[in-house]
C-alpha cells in the first residue's frame, strides 16, 4: 500500500513538474527573435485560438485554452496587433491576452528618415495598412487639417513614447502626436529661445535634423548648430552634407562627391540657399535643446578631424578650414585605399 501512495505521489509530482514546464517554459512556434501578430474582430474563445494556430504563434494552443479559461474572459479580447518574443511562455501569452481588454499599446517613436519609416512604424503596431498611411500622409490636401504639407509633416512627431488604443485611426495617433509636440513647444521657454534665434519652430526642428544627421556627438552638436545658425543669418548656404544623402534618398554614402552636390534637389543645400523645404529625420528633443541652446560663436565652418575619432574642426575662416578638409581628405583616401587592398 505504501509502493502505491509513493507512486501516486511520484506521478502527481511528475504531472505537477510537467505542468509548471509547459506553462512557465517557451511555448512559441516560430523560430524568429519576436514575431509581430494581429488579431482581427470579430473575437471569441474560438476565433482567437485559431487566429494563433493559423499565424503559428502557439505550440500549444489546447494549454492556452485551458489556462486561460480559468485566468481570464476570452470575450473580452482586443483586436488589434501584437508583438511577442520567442521565449515566450504560455503564460506569457495568457498575460497578453489578458491585458489587451486594456486594448492600448506603446508606440515608441525614435528617429525615422522617411515617410515610408513612420508609415512601417504605425502599421506594425495598429490595424491600419502602410499603402493607406502614405496615401494619407503624402497628401498636402489630407495633411492641412494639421497645419502641415507633406515637406514638413515629421514636425509634429517629437520623438517620444505615446500611448493609443490599438484599433486607434490614423487621425487619433496624428492628433496624440501633434499633442506631444505642441506641449513640448511650450515647455523650457523653448518658443522664446526660437524667436530669439530668428527662426520658427518647424525651423529649429529642421535644423536640429540636420545636426543630427552630422554626429553623434553632443559638444559637436552644439557648435555645429552655431555655424549654422550664423550661415543662416548671413544669408551663405548651409552645405550640408546630409542633406544630399537625403536628396538622393541614399543614407549609406560615407562620401559626398562633387557630382553629388549637383542633384536637382529642395534639399540640395549646397544648390538652394537656406534651409530645406523640411526636416531629414525626426531628431532627439536633446539635439533640439542643443541648437535652442546653441553657443554664440564666430565659426562658419567645420569639418570632420582626420582622426576619424567623430569630432571636428570648427572654422571662423576659410583659408583655415580649407588646410583641416585637406588633412580630412587625404586622411580619408588613405583609408579607403587600404580597405581596397583587403579585399580579396
Amino acid at each position: 500500500m505504501k509502493g502505491f501512495k509513493k507512486l501516486v505521489l511520484l506521478l502527481f509530482l511528475m504531472l505537477f513538474v510537467l505542468a509548471v514546464y509547459t506553462i512557465f517554459f517557451p511555448a512559441t512556434q516560430f523560430t524568429s527573435t519576436e514575431k509581430t501578430f494581429t488579431l482581427t474582430p470579430p473575437l471569441g474563445k474560438e476565433q482567437v485560438l485559431f487566429q494563433l494556430k493559423d499565424q503559428e504563434i502557439v505550440r500549444f494552443p489546447f494549454l492556452l485554452d485551458v489556462l486561460y479559461g480559468m485566468y481570464g474572459d476570452w470575450d473580452l479580447v482586443q483586436p488589434g496587433k501584437y508583438s511577442i518574443n520567442k521565449n515566450a511562455s504560455i503564460w506569457d501569452i495568457a498575460r497578453l491576452l489578458k491585458n489587451s481588454r486594456k486594448g492600448v499599446t506603446r508606440l515608441v517613436i525614435n528617429k525615422l528618415r522617411t515617410k515610408e519609416d513612420f508609415a512601417k512604424l504605425i502599421s506594425h503596431q495598429f490595424l491600419l495598412d502602410s499603402s493607406d498611411i502614405m496615401q494619407y500622409i503624402t497628401s498636402n490636401d489630407s495633411l492641412r487639417e494639421w497645419g502641415v504639407d507633406t515637406s514638413s509633416f515629421f514636425t509634429i512627431i517629437i520623438p517620444d513614447t505615446y500611448e493609443c488604443y490599438r484599433n486607434s485611426s490614423l487621425q487619433v495617433i496624428l492628433s496624440k502626436l501633434r499633442s506631444g509636440s505642441e506641449k513640448f513647444w511650450l515647455q523650457n521657454e523653448r518658443l522664446a529661445k526660437a524667436e530669439k534665434l530668428g527662426l520658427k519652430t518647424r525651423e529649429v526642428y529642421t535644423l536640429a535634423s540636420i545636426v543630427t544627421e552630422e554626429t553623434n556627438y553632443a559638444s559637436d552638436q552644439s557648435l555645429i548648430a552655431s555655424v549654422y545658425i550664423n550661415r543662416l543669418h548671413k544669408k551663405m548656404p548651409l552645405q550640408a552634407c546630409p542633406t544630399i544623402k537625403y536628396a538622393m534618398r541614399d543614407f549609406s554614402l560615407t562620401r559626398i562627391y562633387e557630382k553629388y552636390l549637383q542633384v536637382a534637389s529642395p534639399y540640395n543645400t549646397y544648390r538652394n540657399s537656406g534651409l530645406p523645404p523640411g526636416p531629414i529625420c525626426t531628431p532627439e528633443t536633446s539635439v533640439i535643446d542643443r541648437v535652442l541652446n546653441a553657443p554664440a560663436t564666430d565659426y562658419l565652418f567645420f569639418v570632420a578631424k582626420s582622426d576619424f575619432s567623430g569630432y571636428h574642426h570648427f572654422s571662423n575662416n576659410y583659408a583655415e578650414h580649407q588646410r583641416f578638409a585637406t588633412e580630412y581628405q587625404k586622411a580619408l583616401d588613405i583609408y579607403q585605399q587600404k580597405q581596397k587592398q583587403r579585399k580579396p
